[in-house]
């Protein structure tokens, strides 16, 4: 607030002055750079947004408003000119606080060049020189598939030759291997014409483009037609392209959206990144696709990231088409533009792939970010959990509980601790079960619960955890709830329950359960902690019920100490064999006197497990 306060007078009256039109706003800092970039319907109403009061802000958009120092404005005429400049803005100066893309990799396009006899080739630069480009793929594969189906299919060249009709009619060129084999027709020594090259051409083209459909028709009529004049082997030809077509067509097609020509956007939001996967619908087919990802730098609404991955897009491949499929609306609107959010039906079975794939998208860059930095990767994931639980703070110190007993025998507990995401095994402990009788495991979890929160107010109240996490439904995180009101604890830390049926996080005080989505970050960390909370609590009880078991046998003999034990053990092999054995057998190892107390105290040839 003192920041705002002590700014120039005439930076705010300058504000003060932005006209209520539409157009786009930059803020600079007090070294000249420009440190964000904004569209508005209305300038004056936008930028007044951030002055008027700040306490309504949050946490990182205040420090945005403390650093500015100057703010100048551009008007256009509508909504939709306001989105691509402040696209073309934010990749000219990158601005620190606005949405960025998080990688700038060129994407592969196919390009049908200009030439009298063209080429069709991949390429990741696209330039003006006439040619025509399709794209931008996802990926290389998903371009090299289709240069492969078209290659498979179409006699076309594949050499870099300098190919027109002087250099035929002059015979410059000689025909390569692909004209032996067949898998060219030789247009550089004059063995097609252009005319049939190029329709040739066009028809991959119109596979490029999507209307695939019109195609498959079109031969259908041509195969008709021959065959009505006897020329059966032209309508073999016509049937085979058919076929290849339609066999191409199926794996890209939609089936109940046949006719369909529409733009579909989805998007995955994390803690603080964007990942959007982009189709485009010709015919029901999939011409176009594209998954990009945003840096998302403060906390902006989900409607502007939809309007700035629509701008990149409407960068990459020109105009949208007239209906647009959203999972919301974005906050701009577009003159001859249809935003649809489908309920039901083939449009929403568009969209649903779309998530799919922006789903997917997510899963990979995380899968990849684990790898290259997991550091920030564990940050994405605790700030999942944060957002998920509704907490005021980041879990950086997580804790959690599990019993374990068989049938109330060695009851005990177990405390896992992470830190950043991390296990910290110095810090876990192991309770065995002290006031609670036989199996109950609601008051063992109110006990352990007591004693550990107990003690650390005693040792290191400064390192009580942000989130605590029971192991079990309703009852046992009621349990746990009891001992941390009695300690005073429940403003100091947030607890939850993780039921083991359905995976779901149980809450205090609210009756529905919270489910995560399985496929999150948040999801496989806390289920994660529990999962190692069970493996450490189940060691300790096998280690406790192996001793008992050894205990009981030979332990309370008067006279059998450790290495009497040991040397028993190590030579009959198990307890049951010492029972089984004769007295004189045992005699030989310890002495007659203290056989006839194992014998006399272990029943002879008594089964008693190991």
């Amino acid at each position: 607030m003192k920041k705002l306060s002590s700014r120039p007078l005439d930076v705010r009256d300058k504000i003060a002055s932005f006209p209520h039109s539409p157009g786009v706003y930059r803020y600079y800092d007090s070294e000249g750079n420009v440190i964000y970039v904004g569209k508005a319907k209305d300038l004056h109403k936008r930028v007044a947004q951030y002055f008027v009061d700040p306490s309504r802000l949050n946490a990182k958009t205040r420090v945005l408003v403390s650093r500015i120092a100057d703010a100048q404005y551009s008007v256009v005429d509508s909504e939709a000119d306001a989105l691509l400049l402040e696209n073309n803005l934010i990749k000219q100066y990158k601005p620190k606080y606005n949405i960025l893309l998080k990688d700038s990799k060129t994407y592969p396009w196919i390009c049908v060049s200009a030439d009298p006899f063209p080429r069709v080739y991949q390429t990741r630069k696209p330039v003006r020189d006439g040619s025509r480009y399709f794209g931008p793929y996802s990926t290389s594969f998903h371009a090299r598939k289709l240069l492969d189906f078209f290659e498979a299919n179409y006699p076309i060249r594949s050499c870099r030759l300098k190919i027109d009709s002087e250099s035929i009619l002059r015979h410059k060129l000689r025909p390569c291997l692909d004209f032996q084999i067949g898998r060219c027709k030789g247009c550089c020594v004059g063995a097609i014409s252009q005319k049939d090259y190029c329709a040739m051409i066009e028809e991959i083209v119109s596979i490029l483009k999507g209307e695939t459909a019109g195609l498959i028709r079109s031969y259908k009529e041509k195969m008709a037609q021959a065959a009505a004049n006897l020329e059966f082997e032209q309508a073999q030809v016509y049937k085979e392209h058919i076929e290849m077509l339609s066999e191409h067509y199926s794996k890209s097609v939609i089936e109940a959206a046949r006719d369909t020509d529409a733009d579909v956007f989805s998007l995955v939001f994390d803690a603080s990144n964007a990942y959007g996967n982009f189709l485009r619908i010709r015919s029901g087919a999939v011409v176009q696709s594209l998954n990009l990802g945003f840096r998302l730098a403060i906390e902006e609404e989900q409607a502007s990231v939809l309007s700035t991955f629509i701008a990149e897009i409407q960068s990459k491949f020109g105009a949208l088409s007239k209906e647009v499929i959203v999972p919301f609306l974005p906050d701009v609107e577009m003159e001859g533009v249809e935003f649809r959010i489908p309920s039901r039906g083939d449009k929403l079975a568009l969209l649903e792939l779309s998530a799919k794939n922006a789903r997917e998208f997510h899963f990979n860059s995380l899968r990849q970010l684990e790898k290259t930095d997991p550091d920030r990767f564990k940050k994405i994931a605790l700030e999942e959990i944060r957002q998920a639980l509704g907490m005021d703070v980041l879990p950086e110190h997580i804790e959690c509980f599990d019993n374990s007993n068989i049938q109330g025998t060695n009851p005990v507990a177990s405390c896992v601790v992470f830190r950043g995401g991390q296990p910290s095994k110095k810090d876990y402990r192991k309770f065995k079960i002290k006031t609670v009788v036989g199996a109950n495991d609601f008051a063992s979890m109110k006990e352990v619960v007591n004693r550990r929160y107990s003690r650390m107010l005693e040792e290191a109240p400064e390192d009580l955890p942000q989130l605590v996490v029971i192991d079990g439904g309703k009852g046992q995180l009621n349990f746990a709830w009891q001992a941390i009101q009695e300690l005073g604890l429940e403003n100091r830390m947030k607890v939850v329950g993780l039921a083991k049926h359905l995976e779901e996080i149980v809450l205090v005080d609210d009756p529905y359960p919270l489910f995560l989505d399985r496929n999150s970050q948040a999801f496989r960390v806390i289920t994660g902690i529990r999962d190692e909370a069970h493996r450490f609590g189940i060691t300790f009880h096998r280690s406790l019920r192996s001793k008992a078991q050894v205990h009981s046998a030979l332990d309370d003999i008067p006279g059998v100490g450790e290495r009497t034990r040991q040397r028993l053990l190590m030579h009959f092999g198990s307890v049951a064999r010492i029972a089984a054995a004769s007295k004189e057998d045992i005699a030989a190892l310890v002495g007659p006197a203290l056989a006839a107390k194992i014998k006399e105290a272990l029943g002879e040839g008594q089964n008693i497990a190991n």
